[in-house]
């Protein structure tokens, strides 16, 4: 079984498809994240790795997909701010968003969003899944700014 197979893909969908759709996830299209990388590109490959884990690992998938994809949803110009204050305020912007969207959200969902900055931010992630989406985070973060992310089909795939 490969990273990326068409079961998998299909059961991801299944749990992020509604927020894919939404302006508010799309408008991340347009916010540079990492050096030639949206944020809605990385948001995708964070959810989908983290999905991936938790599903693998036994743990809520769906929560982990969901707030994978939302973790970074802060909707304004990260060079806004210096980097230091963008690492320790985007966290509470992409909460605040996220809940906006989605009319509300579980306590483990927003744990995974506050958190996913970890040990930088300050929230502590409180369960697995957050864990596993701070991970993800991490793993997709190196593989963009090392520039295999670009390399990979996997990237095609997702951003079709």
């Amino acid at each position: 079984m490969t990273y990326w197979d068409k079961t998998n893909w299909n059961c991801y969908l299944e749990q992020v498809e509604d927020l894919l759709e939404t302006p508010a996830v799309r408008a991340m299209q347009g916010i540079r994240h990492h050096p030639g990388v949206s944020c809605y590109e990385h948001s995708v490959f964070v959810s989908y790795t983290a999905f991936r884990l938790a599903r693998k690992w036994g743990l809520d998938y769906r929560a982990a997909a969901r707030a994978g994809l939302l973790h970074d949803l802060y909707l304004y110009d990260p060079r806004s701010l210096r980097s230091y204050r963008q690492c320790f305020a985007h966290p509470a912007a992409a909460l605040r968003n996220a809940v906006k969207l989605c009319g509300g959200l579980s306590s483990k969902e927003e744990n995974i969003i506050l958190s996913h900055m970890w040990p930088m931010a300050r929230r502590r992630p409180r369960c697995r899944e957050a864990l596993t989406v701070n991970l993800a985070d991490k793993l997709c973060a190196t593989a963009e700014v090392t520039h295999i992310w670009r390399r990979l089909a996997l990237r095609r795939i997702l951003l079709a």
